[in-house]
């Protein structure tokens, strides 16, 4: 029995790497985004450094161990059966957590995920032996919990959103005010200065501060405090002249120097107060094992009193940790999933927003720009001025929104500021062993930024600020999900160790699995019917692009066409809902088409006026052939969602006749347009007046069936609205195809 143990170790041990790869795919990248997002320097050189970081801020880990050992429980008042039960239970949930957000592409806090996961499995192991004593009550379990510690590393999380998010809306609207966004002059003026101030900064709080954490402070506590004044006034000095040479010498702005300092630094910081959050768990295990094998007592008596000491932590396995963080950090697709969305947000150009507004997002931009303009009314003219001239940027040129993703979401200035701001904040509380939310840190300053240099605009507003709503949701969602479910996990493990580790475990690995293969499909997974934005800035071009959003819609519209027929005949509401899923997505691409419109108008040739009209009026068409499919499915989907009478046997006749037909005529379409051989389009218009009469024929039909046979006034409604709406998607389809043929010919 004993054996078992060994074998919670070895699993802990390798639950531990998977820890690391799943924590880094959505954590790490808080600290590359800044550099990324500008992109001031190229990828691999960002990356080698950020990885240099990581290495170095390995060795800052070993203070923040603790925290996985006694800050959140009382080891002392639990046996070693209990507290490895309760480490498997947190590891197994942490991991599974933080890939699920990996695979919804959100950042979520990886502090966050560790501490609620003891706190729940600490705190119904707490409640399961306060319910087999007989002299203990609910009351007791202040005994079990160390509430205090727990209170202020919950506190410090929270704490450090309304923190981050104001200091780096504050730097960042300073910052502005100064340099402006044409600030390459500046810079070369009082860039030395700025440089100076920032990379002080940087220097100080994380190699100076956040040495506080780490065992060679001791040595160098008493210089360090009594020449505190003297370093920082010698750090400034000698930065601010290196940063002056450095743009003397190079003709490069220090913008570039401070970003790769300020990744580094950032990623430095990530190491030291992050890595706890992967194998601080493990590494607690191991200790109580090793104290635990060599005692000779039963594991249920055990007290794990021996956590309450202060235990260095081993630097080859800091290192070999250190490693594990690199690797993913080179190899993570999910890291680049979660990327997207920060740099996304706080893009300085409108691009695709991933999230739709909401009832919060509306009420907080409203309240926003009520704000605004108050205080515009408030401050003197010449202060606003002033103000206002220090956003003017230079718009000689408009950026498509696919453009738009290409160029750098930010400048230098922000990405310096992000940099500097978050390093700081992060810095200072690994100083004080203090569990600060890396992501909370880094994303909050980031969208504290964002606002200060309006890059959420009336545009764009509603639509980023319900994006910074749906990740703080997730941040909510991880806290309440660690609890719950790891403190789920320990009462099954609790219940039968043998049976339930085992399960759990393959659970596990299943899971990532199927994870980790889902997300890799949809990566690689190229849709050749996806419809395309038009880039081009001549007629004929245009009219060559939307050849194959043509192709795809008329593909697209046979299947959905295909399917509904299939599920109204087999009751198939399955069916039926996935038709609905597939015109719901086909009116989102040509939705984000007619977005686009504003973009391509602004690219086109001063001669191409005529471009741009043909194709507003092509996507209207597109638009109403969507409209009519998506009345045909949802209306399909409740017939028979809510169990009406099948149609009967003549009416799926002439349905599957009339589809027949249209499945000749969405072949020919495709062949057309394939072949680029528009001038057949003539043979296409000429069968409209055969395929409404075919139509109207049925309509006729049934309308005597209605009067002489037909029972059911649900079927004979939902017949009527199949045949009229497919009357319409006819009409739209030959409009769509008399459009283009017309253009075609001038």
């Amino acid at each position: 029995m004993d054996n078992i143990y060994l074998y919670m170790l070895i699993a802990l041990a390798v639950l531990a790497v998977a820890d690391i790869v799943v924590g880094v795919s959505n954590d790490a990248i808080n600290f590359l985004n800044s550099a990324i997002g500008s992109k001031a320097i190229s990828i691999r050189t960002i990356m080698i450094v950020a990885s240099l970081g990581i290495f170095i801020g390995a060795v800052f880990s070993s203070g923040m161990m603790e925290v996985a050992r006694k800050g959140i429980f009382n080891p002392g008042s639990f046996y070693f059966d209990e507290i490895m039960i309760i480490f498997m239970a947190v590891i197994i949930t942490d991991i599974l957590l933080l890939d699920f957000f990996n695979t919804l592409g959100l950042p979520t806090s990886t502090t966050v995920s560790i501490v609620f996961n003891l706190l729940g499995a600490s705190v119904v192991m707490s409640l399961i032996k306060i319910g087999a004593s007989d002299a203990e009550t609910i009351a007791d379990i202040g005994n079990y919990i160390n509430t205090d510690k727990a209170i202020t590393i919950i506190s410090g999380i929270l704490l450090s959103v309304i923190i981050a998010f104001s200091v780096g809306a504050f730097v960042q609207w300073i910052s502005r005010i100064i340099f402006t966004f044409q600030f390459e002059k500046k810079i070369k003026n009082f860039g030395a200065f700025f440089g100076g101030i920032a990379l002080t900064s940087i220097t100080y709080f994380i190699f100076i501060k956040g040495l506080k954490g780490t065992p060679y402070y001791i040595e160098l506590s008493g210089f360090l405090k009594s020449n505190e004044l003297l370093i920082v006034a010698i750090a400034f000095f000698a930065l601010t002249t290196l940063s002056y040479l450095f743009q003397k010498v190079s003709q490069k702005s220090i913008l570039i120097v401070i970003i790769l300092v300020g990744t580094f630094g950032l990623a430095l910081a990530f190491s030291g107060n992050d890595l706890v959050n992967f194998i601080g768990v493990s590494m607690a295990a191991y200790h109580s094992y090793e104290a635990w094998s060599i005692s000779g007592i039963d594991p249920t008596l055990f007290s794990m009193e021996v956590l309450d000491k202060k235990v260095p932590a081993e630097p080859l396995l800091l290192f070999i940790a250190g490693g594990i963080m690199v690797i993913t950090l080179w190899f993570s697709k999910k890291a680049k999933t979660v990327a997207e969305t920060e740099i996304g947000l706080s893009r300085q150009n409108d691009t695709h927003e991933k999230f739709k507004p909401n009832i919060f997002s509306r009420t907080l931009v409203n309240l926003f720009f009520g704000i605004s303009s108050s205080l515009s009314e408030v401050l003197p003219k010449s202060f606003h001025d002033r103000i206002e001239k220090s956003y003017e940027r230079n718009n000689a040129f408009m950026l498509s929104k696919d453009q738009s993703v290409d160029a750098p979401a930010f400048d230098m200035i922000r990405a310096s500021v992000n940099l500097m701001v978050a390093g700081i904040l992060i810095s200072i509380a690994t100083a004080m062993k203090l569990p600060l939310s890396t992501t909370y840190v880094t994303f909050m300053v980031a969208m504290g930024t964002s606002l200060a240099d309006r890059a959420w605009g009336r545009e764009s507003a509603v639509y980023r600020v319900a994006g910074v709503i749906n990740v703080i949701g997730g941040w909510f969602l991880t806290a309440l999900g660690a609890f719950l479910a790891s403190g789920v996990v320990v009462f099954l493990i609790r219940w039968d160790k043998v049976t339930m580790i085992p399960i759990l475990l393959l659970l596990t690995i299943i899971l990532l699995l199927r994870n980790f293969i889902k997300h890799k499909n949809k990566d690689v997974k190229i849709d050749s019917n996806q419809l395309k934005k038009c880039e081009s800035s001549t007629v004929q071009g245009i009219i060559s692009e939307s050849a194959e959003n043509i192709i795809a819609v008329i593909s697209r519209t046979s299947k959905i066409y295909a399917n509904f027929l299939e599920g109204l005949s087999t009751q198939n509401s399955d069916l039926l809902k996935k038709s609905k899923k597939g015109v719901a997505k086909l009116d989102s691409e040509i939705e984000d088409l007619r977005d686009n419109i504003f973009f391509l108008i602004k690219n086109l040739d001063e001669t191409s006026v005529r471009g741009s009209n043909f194709y507003i009026i092509i996507l209207a068409y597109l638009t109403d052939i969507a409209q009519s499919l998506e009345f045909i499915s949802r209306k399909s989907y409740k017939h028979v969602n809510n169990q009406h009478q099948k149609l009967k046997f003549n009416q799926f006749k002439d349905l599957k006749e009339i589809e027949d037909r249209l499945d000749l005529l969405y072949k020919e379409i495709i062949d057309i347009f394939n072949s680029r051989k528009f001038e057949r389009i003539s043979f296409v218009i000429a069968q409209k007046k055969e395929l409404i009469g075919l139509i109207s024929v049925k309509i006729d039909t049934q309308i005597e069936r209605t009067r002489s046979e037909e029972s059911s006034p649900k079927n004979t409604t939902l017949y009527f609205n199949i045949l009229l709406e497919t009357k319409d998607l006819v009409n739209s389809i030959m409009n769509l195809m008399e459009e283009y043929y017309d253009s075609y010919k001038k």
